[in-house]
C-alpha cells in the first residue's frame, strides 16, 4: 500500500518544503484539495460532517490545485500529485484540459486528476454552470478532457458541450489517470464505469469495506474487473500500523494521511512529523 500526504488547509508558504520532505520520506503522492471560494451563505449542507457545517472559514487558504502542483513539481523529481478532489461542474472542460495538460507535461507525467461534482450550488451557479445537471455534464467533461489529453485533433458534440476540431499541444506523453470521488451510488457507478480509481472523503472502516465491495461488483458489471484500479482512502477509525494493514487487506491501495494535529503548525513541526510517520509506517508496510 502507498501513502499520500494530504496538505489541505496548510499555509501556502509551506507547500514546496512539504513536497520536498514528503518525497524524501517515501510518500508516493500529495493530495491537492480544491475549493473555489467561501460563500458567506450556502444553500446546501456540506456532506462530510455530521451537522452539515463547513470545518473551514473565509480565511482558510485554498490554493488553486494546478498552480500548487506546478510549484511543488518544480522542486521535486519523483513524488506524484493528484486532486482530491477537483470540483468539476463549475469548470469549463476546455479550459480545464489546458491546465491539466500543462501540469502533466511540466511535472513529467506526475499528475492525476481526482474529480467530483461539487456540493455547493453557489460554486456552480456563480461560475455559470447549472447545478442540477452536474452529473451528466461531468460525464461529458471527463470524456472531453480525456480526448484532448490524448493528443491530436478532437471534436465533440454532446448535450451540454459542443465544439469543432481543435488540438492542444503539447499533450502528455502518458495518460493522465482519472480518480472519481463521492460516496453516492451514482458516484460509485461513475468511478466503476470510467475511472482509474475511486477516492474517498472521510470514511469509517466498515463503510469503506462495503464501498470497496460495491465497486468490485460494479466494475464486474461494466466489464472492467481486470483493469488496474486505485482505492484512495481517508479512513478515520483505523489508526496505526495494524489499521493500515487492515485497510490494505480489504483492497486499499493508497492511504491519504495528515500526520500532524494542527493544520497551521510550523513547518519544522510538520517536517518532524513526516519523518516520524515514515519511520513508523512507510518503512514497515510491504
Amino acid at each position: 500500500m502507498k501513502f499520500t500526504l494530504g496538505i489541505a488547509l496548510s499555509p501556502l508558504d509551506q507547500l514546496t518544503e512539504l513536497a520536498r520532505t514528503a518525497e524524501e520520506c517515501g510518500f508516493a503522492s500529495i493530495a491537492l484539495p480544491d475549493s473555489l471560494f467561501y460563500s458567506e451563505h450556502v444553500s446546501a449542507d456540506y456532506p462530510y460532517t455530521p451537522d452539515g457545517s463547513r470545518f473551514w472559514n473565509a480565511d482558510t487558504p485554498w490554493p488553486d490545485p494546478m498552480v500548487a502542483a506546478g510549484a511543488m513539481g518544480a522542486v521535486t523529481s519523483r513524488i506524484r500529485f493528484y486532486t482530491q478532489v477537483l470540483k468539476l461542474d463549475p469548470r469549463n472542460p476546455l479550459l480545464l484540459a489546458r491546465q491539466i495538460g500543462t501540469v502533466a507535461v511540466l511535472t513529467g507525467n506526475r499528475f492525476g486528476l481526482g474529480v467530483g461534482l461539487g456540493w455547493s450550488p453557489e460554486e456552480s451557479h456563480w461560475c455559470g454552470a447549472p447545478f442540477k445537471d452536474r452529473g451528466a455534464r461531468a460525464d461529458e467533461a471527463i470524456e472531453i478532457i480525456r480526448r484532448i489529453l490524448a493528443g491530436g485533433m478532437v471534436s465533440f458534440h454532446g448535450k451540454h458541450f459542443s465544439f469543432e476540431k481543435l488540438q492542444m499541444s503539447p499533450a502528455p506523453t502518458e495518460p493522465v489517470p482519472f480518480y472519481v470521488g463521492g460516496h453516492s451510488e451514482p458516484a460509485l457507478r461513475r468511478a466503476a464505469r470510467i475511472g482509474d480509481g475511486w477516492s474517498s472523503a472521510m470514511i469509517r472502516f466498515d463503510d469503506l469495506r462495503a464501498t470497496i465491495d460495491r465497486l468490485a461488483s460494479l466494475r464486474a458489471e461494466y466489464g472492467r474487473a481486470g483493469l488496474p484500479f486505485e482505492i484512495q482512502s481517508v479512513c478515520i477509525d483505523r489508526p496505526g500500523l495494524d489499521g493500515f494493514r487492515q485497510q490494505a487487506e480489504i483492497g486499499v491501495t493508497d492511504a491519504i494521511v495528515v500526520p500532524w494535529r494542527r493544520f497551521d503548525a510550523p513547518i519544522e513541526e510538520k517536517r518532524d512529523a513526516l519523518h516520524r510517520f515514515a519511520e513508523k509506517f512507510i518503512t514497515k508496510m510491504p
